[in-house]
């Protein structure tokens, strides 16, 4: 009798536990439809991820977006048991199981050791988005310890893998034979850059896609070296290098929907920070105000994060404008972030950053434009705008209820500007573009045009992307051109398009005479990438690394290449779309390359991999290859 009262207690338990599998299901998918299925289904934003890529998160991960990270105003009217439903469906599993995505074991931890940190000027480095403040993306021999000959040898050394993420999209940076890495997951990571064991890792308020930029302090604080970066809602942060604990944290602007993309750059104490924002995806929801963000840069006390001053890209705050057909109050001028990470030019104390799209009409005269900012004031020396009334945002692909009247064609200016020195004495700023067009121009002359060349047909992430890199002779600029092939569906009894990669359009790397813009040599991505691989592109979106003699471009297809800087030849190619064993124990799989580009120093080459936005096959390891994997 009591075997069968056990059993019979049994068999009700599992009754319970699937009818609760069932409740969470059904509830889950029906608030999913409600709430988020206009951003994230089928490529419909330009921003949000795919459901199919949300499915490689773990339930905890989405329930700490939706409560503390980008989506919390969005999801503000939810309660706990509705997140935790959303969460359960979209990623496939029960809310019992949110504990998985705590690491159980401390795999991958160094060996206990000193705390100390010390820079050694001369020593290897790359120290945030480039190795110079010129953003360059090149470097030299003596720093990169693998010269163009080696290249065809390189084998993979370590991989390390982000537990709980489905994106690796930030730049890493090696100081120190250290390396600093942030994730999707909000923590940022110090790893041996040897062996890629944990020294200390620190947990931001939300995600982290900035390169870390480390720079000295004074003695006023704790630490000799701090690590500065921002997050995705538009907070700052200064860690101890050494160890990881916080030093200061501020917001670099209000808006809700600000967050931190560029990566931040560090010159005699002060930080230079770009403000960018998601407010353009918020206007799929046909209620939504549109607009009141203004992309801006932020100086601040290195020491301290006080605010020394702040530019905005639009000198006129948004007021209300017009209404929609549904009494929606729309504002402007808005928009105008700034994606990038700003280049500085200490000798002629001038700081230049590229800008994006209006969001909303009227549109400005700054958008879509380089700009020259004095140092020490913040105060713009010069605007040069290359596509005039370029007013988009998300509700143009989508309910085109709050879509601007001249639905522009969005293209931003989503890289760096690159400072170089040309023949005679003269300079020039090199600027690519999401249009497919690079430029250069003439700092000294109000950003006049030198010469300007299309290397692609452009798009809302086509063209020039993430950055090229430039050596003393050439630029080396790779192109999206990323296209989708366009669907219709039905989502809430509304009909939506949307959209899936073209595994057969798209790509390519150039180089350029930085003299003439004369293309030197070209390179096609090879048409059997994508072959049997869903969620696949041979577009060239991520920034560029040079070293002497070789150029590295990554791909939405997964495969980091090596050219030769003299023809373009391919002369290494590693495909990154397998599952890897990591130095910390979690699971790890490679995926689509996209946003920042390899890191080299000290003989190793260091680049993320699984870059999974806009339906692109999602990842979760940082990759460190040296010669023959020694």
């Amino acid at each position: 009798m009591k075997y069968l009262i056990l059993a019979r207690t049994f068999v009700f338990a599992l009754i319970v536990a699937a009818a609760s599998q069932t409740s969470w299901a059904q509830d889950g998918a029906a608030l999913y439809r409600q709430h988020c299925a206009v951003c994230h289904e089928g490529g419909t934003s330009d921003r949000a991820p795919d459901r199919s890529i949300l499915r490689y998160m773990s339930p905890v991960s989405i329930e700490r977006i939706l409560e503390t990270g980008v989506m919390r105003e969005m999801a503000g009217s939810l309660t706990p048991a509705q997140r935790d439903a959303i969460a359960a469906y979209v990623t496939g599993s029960a809310p019992s199981a949110k504990s998985d995505a705590v690491p159980r074991s401390p795999i991958g931890l160094c060996p206990a050791s000193s705390k100390s940190f010390s820079v050694e000027p001369s020593a290897p480095q790359w120290n945030g988005w480039s190795v110079d403040l010129l953003n360059h993306r090149f470097q030299p021999a003596a720093m990169a310890g693998i010269s163009a000959t080696e290249v065809p040898r390189l084998k993979l050394k370590w991989a390390f893998g982000f537990e709980g993420d489905f994106l690796a999209f930030s730049q890493p940076t090696v100081v120190a034979e250290t390396l600093f890495v942030g994730s999707q997951q909000g923590k940022v990571f110090s790893l041996d850059a040897r062996s890629g064991c944990v020294r200390w890792s620190f947990q931001a308020e939300t995600a982290v896609r900035t390169a870390v930029t480390i720079g000295p302090l004074s003695g006023k604080q704790p630490a000799n070296y701090a690590a500065f970066f921002g997050d995705q809602r538009g907070a700052v942060y200064a860690v101890d290098a050494a160890t990881g604990h916080l030093l200061w944290k501020v917001q670099a602007d209000s808006h809700p929907q600000a967050r931190i993309t560029g990566s931040p750059q560090l010159w005699h104490g002060r930080l230079y920070v770009p403000v960018s924002s998601a407010e353009e995806v918020a206007t799929i929801d046909p209620h939504y105000e549109c607009c009141r963000f203004r992309g801006s840069v932020v100086a601040l006390n290195a020491e301290t994060g006080a605010q020394v001053w702040k530019t905005y890209a639009i000198d006129e705050a948004p007021h209300p404008t017009t209404k929609s057909a549904l009494g929606t109050q729309f504002l402007g001028p808005s928009g105008v972030a700034i994606w990038s990470a700003p280049t500085l030019d200490p000798e002629h104390k001038v700081l230049y950053v590229g800008t994006g799209n209006s969001y909303s009409d009227p549109t400005v005269t700054t958008s879509d434009a380089i700009l020259a900012l004095d140092m020490d004031t913040g105060r713009i020396l010069w605007s040069r705008q290359l596509t005039p009334e370029d007013a988009y945002n998300s509700s143009c692909r989508t309910t085109l209820e709050s879509c601007p009247k001249s639905k522009g064609p969005d293209f931003d200016f989503g890289s760096s500007p690159i400072l170089v020195s040309l023949p005679g004495g003269h300079r020039a700023l090199v600027a690519g573009q999401k249009s497919g067009i690079v430029y250069a121009l003439d700092p000294d002359n109000e950003g006049k045009v030198l010469w300007q060349v299309r290397l692609g047909e452009g798009g809302l992430n086509g063209g020039v992307q993430w950055g090229p890199a430039v050596d003393a002779g050439n630029a080396y600029v790779a192109v999206s051109d990323v296209t989708r092939t366009r669907h219709e569906t039905t989502i809430n009894g509304q009909k939506m398009v949307t959209r899936t990669l073209d595994p057969s359009k798209g790509g390519g790397l150039f180089a350029l005479r930085l003299s003439t813009g004369e293309k030197v040599w070209q390179t096609l991505p090879p048409k059997s990438a994508c072959q049997d691989r869903p969620n696949c592109s041979p577009a060239q979106s991520a920034a560029v690394t040079a070293i002497p003699g070789a150029v590295f471009s990554g791909s939405m297809d997964g495969h980091l290449r090596a050219y030769s800087a003299e023809d373009g030849r391919v002369v290494w190619d590693f495909d990154t779309v397998r599952d890897f064993t990591t130095v910390n124990g979690v699971r790890g799989r490679g995926g689509a390359l996209d946003g920042p580009g390899p890191a080299i120093a000290g003989g190793i080459l260091y680049v993320n991999s699984g870059y999974g936005r806009y339906g692109a096959m999602p990842g979760n390891v940082l990759l460190a290859f040296s010669v023959d994997g020694k």
